[in-house]
């Protein structure tokens, strides 16, 4: 498996992943309705930051993406999914731990995310890599208005929860 920078060229190739991805979240009961991906412009905002990298199988083809942005000196994960097959294989392990010491050659101060709080291998995926559940007390503005947005889009306000990592 290779971890290298996305390109525009890699654009369709990422949603069709995060498709994909979708239904592994809809079995888990994350997700319902229909299936949606990131649009050009949000997956280029990452790839303007310097942080959407894509895994690749031995032929080259994309079988994961991981992209962010820096925020108030935090890397934001804004997104990251692996194609059903490469699942549990430690593809998205190896993508946010590229991303995450990006941020640290940055002198970013952490990472931040949100993601479902109950299906197991989200969460307790993010823990073992140091994240650390935020109460809503602690939750800076930023993390409030994803997670604002996100119930906007029709996702459960009550599985959400916001993450963050210190460096």
């Amino acid at each position: 498996m290779l971890i290298r920078p996305a390109t525009t060229a890699d654009f369709d190739a990422l949603r069709a992943i995060e498709l994909a991805a979708f239904e592994t979240l809809r079995a888990a009961g994350a997700v319902s309705g229909s299936a949606s991906a990131s649009t050009d412009q949000q997956l280029q905002r990452y790839l303007d930051h310097g942080l959407l990298d894509v895994a690749c199988d031995q032929s080259g083809e994309p079988i994961g993406f991981c992209g962010g942005y820096i925020a108030e000196s935090f890397l934001h994960i804004g997104e990251m999914d692996v194609h059903p097959a490469w699942q549990r294989q430690g593809v998205g392990r190896r993508l946010l731990t590229a991303l995450l010491e990006e941020a640290r050659a940055r002198k970013a101060d952490g990472a931040t995310l949100t993601t479902d709080r109950l299906v197991p291998f989200n969460a307790p995926f993010y823990a073992s890599l140091g994240f650390r559940p935020l109460a809503d007390d602690e939750l800076p503005a930023k993390l409030r208005e994803i997670l604002d947005a996100e119930a906007n889009m029709g996702l459960d306000p009550d599985r959400r929860i916001a993450m963050m990592l210190r460096f």
